[in-house]
Formats: structure tokens, sequence, C-alpha cells
């Protein structure tokens, strides 16, 4: 056995016989800094746009829907990969776990040409769609052609690194990303204002300090992936494996991912109704920076999940279903903590750092009581991530879809609208806090039910 076959044995042994709080927080904190690294080069994009203007600022609000897309695309791939190679880790087939990897890197490669082409083609349209006005579209397309072209230098790392985290390393993804975050940060300002030799680029200069924190974490995760990991079968293209490998993760993958864009459609609307209320495009401004503020507090609740689904897919792979259990309860409790400490450090902070993105007081005015109100419901959208996790890690994808359904389409969008007819922009962000307290509770019945059925 060589040194990278016995690490990854270590790593299989702690997910199923090591302590399960411990272990989850091992997984969980390194996805969590990854994770946060993120999101603070969309802060620094944002903090950095919004000083050239609130006009900048908005358009880049605006392409949040559609960039937020094609990254819950890559992460619905990304968990199919990760739930089915865990499962296939816990029952010991190597042979398997390779080929699972070489045929969703493909599939990856594939999905990244169509969607591309798709985004360039229709740009104008999609965008008109959710409200941009013509005098923004020109700013949002300096951003999303640069975005677009180089797109795949994101997606495919996003699918290796699933690949990964699936065997229990959960340190090297999170390392890739913060490789890519601080590469987005130190570059982001030389080409938005044109610092030194450089020429002023402004949002174009964001999208393309983007991409090159994206060509690092493709070179880095192939790296890991074929030199280190050796996770690659061949033939690459298998006619006999291939195609029921894509069936097997897509099974997973196509449920995840309508859920993840489901996401980005439910903002895309949001938006819209924003647009129509007294504030209008300096609401959305104000709905973008704290979008960003509201994706940095729940990165703990996002590390834990990302963790949860390896860790739950190798113990029911292996049958151990009392520590799938406990993982679950373990999860339950942390993000209700998390999400109570995050209402209070909001509570008291959001009147300071709202000014740091935008001096409008409008602005300000949105995003302080976006960030006084939803926190109050962060517990409860944690236990929703821990359930689409579990369902997902157990080959229950349609259970984890119908809750993401229900909370963005059934709940989200009808309170939203009917808040803003008696609140507008307000009633908005109230409507989105009772729809996570209401899918907190199903969510929690429904898994609750499948554990006893478990028994």
């Amino acid at each position: 056995m060589n040194m990278a076959e016995t690490e990854q044995q270590n790593r299989q042994t702690k997910m199923l016989k090591g302590p399960i709080g411990r272990t989850l927080i091992g997984l969980g904190l390194p996805m969590a800094l990854g994770i946060l690294a993120i999101m603070l080069f969309n802060i620094v994009d944002t903090i950095y746009v919004g000083r050239l203007g609130s006009s900048y600022l908005a358009a880049m609000s605006f392409t949040f829907p559609v960039t937020f897309a094609i990254m819950s695309l890559a992460m619905g791939l990304s968990i199919g990969i990760s739930s089915t190679i865990a499962r296939a880790l816990g029952q010991g087939d190597q042979s398997r776990v390779k080929r699972l990897t070489t045929d969703g890197l493909a599939l990856a490669v594939l999905v990244v040409l169509v969607f591309s082409l798709l985004g360039l083609m229709f740009l104008d349209p999609i965008f008109k769609s959710i409200g941009a006005s013509e005098e923004t579209l020109p700013l949002i397309k300096s951003y999303m052609v640069t975005w677009f072209l180089g797109v795949g230098l994101l997606v495919i790392p996003m699918l290796t690194n699933g690949a990964i985290r699936a065997t229990g390393d959960t340190k090297t993804p999170a390392i890739i990303m913060l490789i890519a975050g601080m590469i987005n940060i130190i570059v982001d300002p030389f080409l938005i204002f044109g610092i030194g030799p450089f020429p002023r680029l402004e949002l174009h200069g964001a999208a393309l300090a983007t991409v090159i924190s994206w060509l690092a974490t493709f070179a880095a995760s192939l790296w890991v992936l074929v030199r280190r990991e050796k996770m690659l079968a061949f033939p690459l293209f298998s006619l006999e494996h291939t195609f029921q490998s894509w069936q097997q993760i897509l099974y997973i993958g196509i449920p995840a991912t309508v859920t993840k864009i489901l996401r980005p459609v439910a903002m895309g609307i949001i938006t819209l109704m924003i647009t129509q209320t007294q504030l209008g495009e300096i609401a959305v401004a104000g709905y973008g920076v704290s979008g960003r503020l509201e994706s940095l507090a729940m990165v703990g609740i996002f590390g834990l999940s990302s963790a949860l689904t390896p860790f739950i897919g190798q113990n029911f792979g292996a049958g151990h279903y009392g520590r799938l259990r406990s993982a679950v309860r373990f999860c339950f409790k942390l993000s209700l903590g998390w999400g109570g400490g995050t209402l209070a450090l909001f509570f008291i902070t959001a009147p300071y750092i709202a000014p740091v993105f935008n001096q409008n007081p409008q602005v300000i005015q949105v995003t302080v009581f976006y960030l006084h109100i939803l926190p109050l419901s962060y517990g409860a959208s944690g236990i929703l991530e821990c359930v689409a996790s579990t369902f997902n890690a157990v080959n229950k994808p349609l259970h984890a879809a119908s809750l993401i359904f229900i909370q963005l389409i059934a709940l989200s969008l009808p309170l939203a609208w009917l808040g803003t007819k008696f609140y507008g922009w307000k009633g908005i962000f109230m409507g989105i806090t009772l729809a996570n307290f209401l899918i907190g509770v199903i969510a929690y019945t429904l898994l609750h039910r499948f554990l006893r059925q478990l028994d």
C-alpha cells in the first residue's frame, strides 16, 4: 500500500469510527474557512465596486443571481459526485471511486461548454428579465462577458474538490479556495482602479481578477486529484461505465442542481419585486450588500453541511446508522447556536458595517434593516441545510429538492409578495424570514420520520 492509499485509509477509519462531533468539526472547520475565503473576495469585490458609485454597485447586484445560478449548477454536480463517491468508499469499492471521479470530470467539461455558450448568447434578455435598465446593461456586460468566458476554470475545480471531500479530506479543498480568495483580493484593486502600470478596467477588472484566481484553483485541484490522490481511471472514457456513472451522479446532481438554481431564480424574482418598491435600484444595491454579508454570516453552517455529506455518505454506505443519527443531532444543535450568535452580532454591528460598502443613506437603511430581521431565522435555515445534505448523502435527492422547493417557491415568494403589499421593501424581508422559520420546522419533521424508518 503506497502513501496515498495509506492516508486515504486513515481518513476513512476516522469517518467510520472516530468521535462524531470532533470528526465533523474537523471536517467542517477547513470547509468553513475555505468558503469564508471565497465569500471574502466577493465582499472585497463589492467594497471596491461600491467605490465606483451606486450605479456600478447596482450592476454587480444584478449579476449576482446569474453568477450564483452557474455556481449552483457546479455545486449541484459536486454534491452528486461527493455523495456517490462517499457511498462507494463506505462500501469499500475503490475501482468504482476512480470511475465515478473520472466520469464526473468529463461531465463537468460538457456542462461548462453548454452553459457558457448559452450565457453569452442570451446575456441581454437574461438581465432585462430581472429588471436591469438600458443604462445598467453596458456595466453588466463589462463584467459578465469575461465571467462567462472563464467560468470553466471555476466549475471543474468545484467538482474536483467534491471528489476530494468525499474521501474525508476537507483541508486540501479549503486551502485551494483560500489561495483563490487571496489572489483575487490582491489583484482586484490593481485591475479595477488601474493602480501602477495596470489600466483602469472597473467592472471588467473585477471579473478578470476573479478569472485569474480561478486559474490557480484549476491547476491546484487537478494536481491533487491526479498526482497525489491518483483517483482517475483509465481509459478516461468507457462506453460501458461512463454513462452508468453519469446516471448515478445525475440522479443526485440534477435535483441538487435544480434546487441550487431555484435560489438565484427566487433571488431574481425578489430583486424584481424590490425594483418595483419606492426605493427601486437603490434598494437593490442594499439587498446586494446584505446578501453577501448574509452568506458570510452563514459560513459556519455551510461548512458543517458540506462536511456532513461525505460523513453521512460513508457511514450510510457502511451501514452505520447510529453514527448517522448522532451526526444529524450534532448538526442541529450547532446550527441553532450559530444562528443565535449571528443574530446578536448583526444586531449590534449592522449600523457600522453598512456604511463601509456605500455611503448612500438609503442603501445603508436597507442593509441595516435586512441584517436586523433575517438573522432571526438563521438557525432554522441551518436545520434545512443539514437535512438537505443528509438526504442527498443517503441517495434521497427528491426529499432534499422538495424541501428547497417548498422554502423558495411555496413559502418565500408568496410571503415576500404579500409583505410588499403592506410594508413595501421591508415587507419582502419579513416574508422571507417567516418562510425560513416554517421550512426549518418542516425539514426537521421530515428527517425525523426518515430516521424512524431506518430503525
